[in-house]
């Protein structure tokens, strides 16, 4: 009797780990006014996975996110961008780190006021002396909807525009990792929603980890995962997220 074919199992997809933070602890203070703004954190970040963190206001989420980026170091624990162990690296070789393979994205843009557009977006690479991709270039104010607004300063584009120069400067330099500090924060929900959008195409079309603090259940909705903060500590994790997931988790936590 022939034996039926069975068709072979699908891989299971990885993902590179852009960044990773293994019992990370950051302490403020000391004796009766310690504080412990993050408690034995560890988690990964991968290349390709949308995350967004969320938790009650004090729950270690910005400092999560400043410490895995290099921007504060942990008190005991690791931290790394790659290979790269933050921690124990100099200040020169974090700068080098943070300019070829970290983007930033802030709830204030941080333009240069006196920089067109154009001048904005390319001043990471003007910084470091490296040409630019032409193509990546244009590709990425395409996009964003900003290719007519190149030669205008910060001041005569809206929030929205300004966010997305500022979007197009944190990824000009192809960064393997972007973190986002309540990126969509001071936009309006048309312009939030495609800064959001654009975030998810880095992360599916080119591979980018993108790491985003928020405290809007709308914007997690658009990550891959919501990892849930409180007391300093992962207490939770939700991949395929929905708004209506999301309050609800948050509202047991805050209970």
């Amino acid at each position: 009797m022939a034996k039926t074919a069975t068709k072979p199992r699908a891989k299971k997809q990885t993902h590179a780990i852009a960044a990773s933070v293994q019992d990370g602890q950051k302490i403020y203070g000391k004796d009766t006014t310690e504080v412990r703004a993050l408690d034995g954190v560890s988690v990964e970040f991968q290349q390709g996975v949308f995350t967004a963190i969320m938790g009650p206001s004090g729950s270690g989420k910005s400092t999560l996110l400043h410490c895995a980026a290099g921007l504060d170091k942990l008190s005991s624990g690791s931290a790394k961008i790659g290979d790269m162990e933050l921690g124990r690296s100099k200040d020169k070789a974090l700068t080098k780190l943070r300019r070829e393979k970290v983007g930033f994205i802030f709830q204030s843009f941080n333009l240069v006021p006196t920089l067109t557009a154009k001048e904005n977006i390319l001043l990471p690479l003007s910084i470091s002396g490296k040409k630019h991709d032409k193509k990546w270039f244009n590709d990425l104010v395409e996009l964003l909807g900003i290719k007519d607004r190149l030669d205008h300063t910060p001041s005569e584009l809206s929030g929205g525009q300004q966010q997305r120069v500022a979007v197009a400067r944190a990824l000009i330099s192809r960064p393997e990792i972007i973190f986002a500090d309540e990126p969509s924060g001071n936009l309006d929900s048309k312009s939030g929603n495609t800064l959001l959008s654009f975030l998810q195409t880095a992360a599916k079309k080119y591979g980018q980890a993108i790491v985003m603090v928020t405290h809007d259940a709308n914007a997690a909705a658009y990550a891959d995962e919501v990892l849930f903060l409180q007391d300093g500590k992962i207490v939770d994790k939700m991949t395929k997220p929905t708004s209506a997931k999301i309050l609800d988790k948050l509202k047991k936590i805050g209970e």
